[in-house]
């Protein structure tokens, strides 16, 4: 059974930076699609970005440019590096991957505000 355990979330002022990780357990990460997800107050949870094994990234339009996906093989880790937020990136971010996306972390809440 894998384990995804989100951290590095908080309050951050706007135009603030914040780096997400996401330390994986029970699966080895570069096998596997993984990403990241976000889901705010009465929306529905969405696609953040995207990790292939090879490396390939993608990104919702409302970060790319802002924000950047990547993975520390060494320790299991998938990273979300998050630059210029907003307020309306505050959410609770979840780290998803494995088979079919099977696996979700329990999520880390950030929230933008002066």
């Amino acid at each position: 059974q894998a384990r995804l355990a989100e951290s590095g979330g908080g309050l951050v002022q706007p135009g603030g930076s914040l780096r997400l990780s996401c330390e994986t357990s029970g699966i080895i990460l570069s096998n596997y699609p993984m990403s990241w997800y976000r889901q705010a107050p009465g929306r529905e949870r969405e696609l953040v970005a995207a990790l292939s094994p090879r490396g390939e990234t993608k990104y919702a339009d409302f970060v790319r440019g802002r924000f950047t996906i990547s993975r520390d093989n060494v320790k299991n880790t998938l990273l979300l590096q998050m630059n210029r937020l907003t307020p309306e990136d505050t959410a609770v971010y979840l780290c998803n991957g494995g088979v079919m996306g099977k696996y979700w972390g329990q999520g880390t809440q950030v929230t933008v505000s002066s």
